[in-house]
């Protein structure tokens, strides 16, 4: 079942995402937020992303990474 949910915000905002949905060519608001909040769970966090660099960092300074021109050869 589904629900209603109410935001305040102001006009102009309310435009840019009445502009944006319609632009991405979804049919509704409602869809557009839908698929924005869904898109969400694909991201990852500041400190994941940080954590990743500096294991990336580390394992090149100890000589790990591949010298490679293209990602053939890195396959």
């Amino acid at each position: 079942m589904r629900e209603i949910l109410t935001l305040s915000m102001p006009g102009k905002t309310k435009k840019l995402i009445q502009t944006r949905s319609k632009a991405s060519g979804f049919n509704s608001v409602s869809a557009y937020i839908q698929f924005l909040v869904s898109q969400e769970d694909d991201l990852i966090s500041e400190d994941e992303l940080l954590r990743t660099v500096k294991q990336a960092q580390k394992e090149y300074e100890e000589g790990k990474a591949i010298d490679a021109d293209s990602l053939r050869d890195f396959l």
